[in-house]
């Protein structure tokens, strides 16, 4: 019988094929091997709590048609064909009331608000009212959106590449070709050679109108700009899901067990090494001896397991050719959509726009709110509400370490969250206490200021309570980042075939997320398995 057990090993068990890590590039890697080898005995270890590693899609207390996506939340349908064939073919296999349902995600809306440097804008004002944007940007700088700015300075650092008859693939051939004032662009940092084709003002204006840190930031330029022109350089298609994204790898999960599978959750490997070809795994002092091994994990977790694996230590440089970014999100609950009379009245009209959907942006360590759609995707403008109140990165995410418990802590104690004490947790709520919501509540203090923050960014007086309040620090251990960026000087198109089988004629795989042309995105974290896939089915 097909299992799905948690924290469950056998002694000197021997299995055919050990995958570590239940996100989705794991549970893919698995559904694929044991469709193609039914006879293998297949497991896939995870040693948190759920299946989809950074996909975490939980449900508010007492708001039954919204779902919180604690990671990732988001695919570009039109640039992300992987995600968008797997979604498809899952739907094929389910009954009509289990498909996987998108909506168009709403992020720039002309009415929302951009707070910066104390002035207070809309952000159709970029355009409309440039003389009220609070940055001393040039002549041919003015007038600009931040990302349509970023654009322009990409197209003057390899000519011809924002060209929207190009392919993605085309682009980014360019860029790893590409040379900047006489040298390689792979040899050069983004913000380098940002710097040399805008003003510092411009570059400032782009990171916290933006609304992200760490995407302007200093890592590859031949990687990063193909991938920025992907989010920024086309006009892009967000979808989001009805049910959360997490129901996407719990599907292709449950599709594996269906097929003789097992998953185990709660079964953190501790280290391996091979002997006479085989792999010697320790789970919690349990031994596994598989011939196949595939660490579908992040580079974090490699780098926290290479101490005792061999192996891993042997391919350091490989291993870190990236570097974690930290991610935070924090969302809030309320009784009503307050943000709504943060609106203005239209001038030609007369008419009152509110605030209800998309993001509003701010310089202020918040720096992106989400006014969180229902689950079909329509702004919520009445009743219990929820907003992703804090979408945060890079460096900014040190504002909130003061406000938490230690970050490292949770992890050390065998933990997937830090303990915190819930108060939220009022009479009304006891019916739910059971919610997966509340693995993660958010610390009071860090409600408070976030509560503050909301409450200044939109120039109001008075803000309602907070309900209840859920965040995830995706830096902490065993993740080290929302995402991962390719290291300046790194070839990366060489990298990413390199990584998938690290050491000639030993059946050790790595794929995910970090080592893909689609950092952050779970487009990156199947590709990177695709690739590793066509090594193992011969």
């Amino acid at each position: 019988m097909p299992r799905r057990t948690e924290g469950y090993t056998m002694k000197n068990e021997i299995i055919d094929i050990a995958i570590v890590g239940g996100g989705v590039s794991g549970v893919y890697s698995a559904w694929k091997l044991k469709q193609k080898y039914p006879a293998k005995k297949i497991i896939v270890f995870e040693g948190g709590d759920h299946i989809g590693g950074r996909l975490l899609s939980v449900v508010p207390p007492n708001i039954p048609d919204m779902v919180a996506e604690l990671g990732g939340m988001r695919i570009l349908e039109n640039a992300q064909p992987i995600i968008v064939a797997l979604i498809k073919e899952l739907n094929h296999q389910l009954p009509k009331n289990e498909q996987i349902e998108l909506y168009d995600f709403p992020v720039d809306e002309n009415q929302n608000i951009a707070y910066l440097r104390g002035v207070y804008l809309r952000l159709s004002d970029f355009a409309a009212k440039p003389d009220k944007v609070p940055y001393k940007l040039s002549f041919l700088e003015r007038g600009g959106s931040p990302g349509g700015i970023i654009v322009n300075a990409i197209e003057q650092i390899v000519p011809g590449i924002t060209n929207p008859e190009l392919t993605e693939v085309q682009r980014r051939i360019m860029a790893q070709e590409a040379d900047f004032a006489g040298e390689p662009l792979y040899k050069q940092g983004f913000w380098n050679v940002l710097y040399r084709v805008i003003s510092g003002e411009a570059y400032q204006f782009g990171m916290d109108a933006g609304g992200y840190d760490s995407t302007l930031c200093n890592w590859n330029a031949a990687d990063a700009i193909p991938w920025f022109l992907t989010d920024f350089g086309i006009v892009p298609k967000y979808k989001g899901f009805k049910k959360g994204f997490q129901q996407v790898p719990l599907t292709v999960a449950d599709f594996f067990v269906k097929l003789g599978g097992e998953i185990r959750l709660k079964s953190k490997l501790d280290g391996f090494e091979t002997l006479d070809g085989k792999f010697h795994l320790s789970f919690q002092g349990q031994a596994v001896i598989a011939d196949s091994l595939i660490l579908a994990m992040p580079r974090r977790s490699l780098e926290l397991l290479a101490p005792a694996s061999p192996e891993l230590r042997q391919i350091q440089q490989l291993i870190t050719s990236v570097t974690p970014r930290p991610l935070f999100k924090l969302f809030t609950t309320y009784s009503n959509p307050w943000w709504m009379s943060a609106g203005y009245t239209d001038a030609t009209t007369g008419k009152f726009v509110p605030v209800e959907s998309g993001r509003s942006v701010t310089d202020l360590p918040v720096r992106q709110t989400y006014y969180w759609p229902k689950n079909n995707g329509q702004p919520a403008t009445s009743g219990e509400s929820m907003l992703l109140a804090s979408y945060d990165d890079g460096n900014n995410i040190g504002f909130w370490d003061g406000l938490r418990p230690q970050r490292t802590q949770a992890w050390r104690e065998g933990l997937a969250h830090p303990k915190i004490e819930n108060p939220f947790l009022g009479e009304n709520n006891y019916d739910n206490e059971n919610l997966d919501w509340y693995k993660y509540t958010a610390p009071y203090k860090m409600v408070e200021e976030v509560a503050r923050q909301l409450q200044l960014m939109h120039g109001l007086s008075h803000t309602p309570i907070v309900k209840n309040a859920a965040f995830r620090d995706w830096g902490e251990d065993p993740f080290g980042g929302g995402w991962n960026s390719w290291n300046i000087g790194v070839k990366s198109w060489e990298v990413k075939e390199q990584i998938t089988q690290p050491i000639k004629n030993l059946q050790l795989y790595i794929c995910g997320e970090a080592y893909s042309d689609a950092q952050g995105w779970v487009e990156g974290a199947l590709q990177t398995a695709d690739i590793m896939l066509k090594k193992i089915i011969k």
